[in-house]
């Protein structure tokens, strides 16, 4: 067990890795979860739990905690509590807080998830979501076309009519937020409620690809295409269609990231730990 006195939280990425950039952690910019002071401590050490920064093993003292961030005790276990629900650490009485392997992590929790998309595992974490969303995705689209009501599929429709203009136009931020709504829509309209209960990451992940510039800024005419194709089998009621359209995004998205896959800083250390 490797014990360390201070806390390292610097999470630096060389400017030679595609896609990546230099996290500061004193820029108050980085903090996402609302609550000030507890808010910067939880957003740090999540960064830098989940960065690899703060390694599987080690352990950290409360007090060495409270002297690095000059926060209150009541502030930081509070902060470890939060982690620790996540399954990041554990505490443990007279050693402290021990930091948990990644395959201990709650890997669907949102705040997790982008703590990874700004880690140098960010490919790895994309790659790890596009799989599970190819997965599932196309399977949600065939229930839907089976079981939508009505009104779903001709939100969708119109939905897909709006990420085609929001497309050609180049508007990133528009095109994002009706991309997550339509992929949602689909997973609702699935009629699983454990299908529906992913739009959260399926939104993380989709917004990961846009903030770290791996998206396209104009999409492909054939990707505009399938998603009025499965908008159009749902609403007709065509399962196979559905799924067969919702597969080939899937298959476009890995696609178009597979010269990431293989980069060298991408080996995959980071999940098998």
């Amino acid at each position: 067990m490797q014990v360390r006195g201070a806390i390292p939280y610097h999470l630096r990425m060389n400017d030679d890795e595609q896609g990546m950039f230099t996290v500061d952690p004193k820029d108050d910019s980085l903090t996402t979860v609302a609550g000030g002071l507890h808010a910067r401590v939880l957003e740090r050490l999540g960064l830098a739990i989940c960065g690899q920064e703060l390694t599987t093993g080690s352990v950290m003292k409360i007090e060495d905690i409270e002297r690095q961030y000059g926060a209150s005790r009541s502030v930081i276990r509070e902060a470890v509590r939060v982690l620790e629900s996540m399954g990041l650490v554990t505490s443990r009485r007279r050693v402290g807080v021990l930091i948990q392997a990644p395959s201990e992590w709650n890997l669907y929790d949102p705040q997790v998830i982008r703590w990874r998309l700004a880690s140098r595992a960010r490919v790895t974490q994309l790659r790890s979501l596009t799989e599970l969303r190819t997965a599932i995705e196309p399977e949600a689209a065939r229930l839907a076309a089976i079981r939508s009501p009505l009104t779903n599929a001709s939100d969708l429709m119109g939905l897909s009519g709006q990420l085609w203009a929001a497309g050609e136009a180049g508007d990133q931020g528009l095109f994002l937020t009706l991309d997550i709504q339509f992929h949602s829509l689909v997973l609702a309209s699935s009629g699983n409620e454990m299908f529906a209960k992913l739009d959260s990451l399926v939104g993380e992940v989709l917004a990961g690809r846009t903030n770290y510039g791996l998206m396209p800024n104009h999409p492909h005419e054939e990707a505009l295409q399938l998603h009025v194709d499965v908008a159009s089998a749902i609403q007709r009621g065509a399962p196979d269609a559905a799924q067969s359209a919702m597969l080939r995004i899937m298959q476009r998205t890995m696609e178009e990231m597979a010269h990431l896959w293989d980069a060298p800083h991408q080996n995959g250390e980071f999940i098998r730990r």
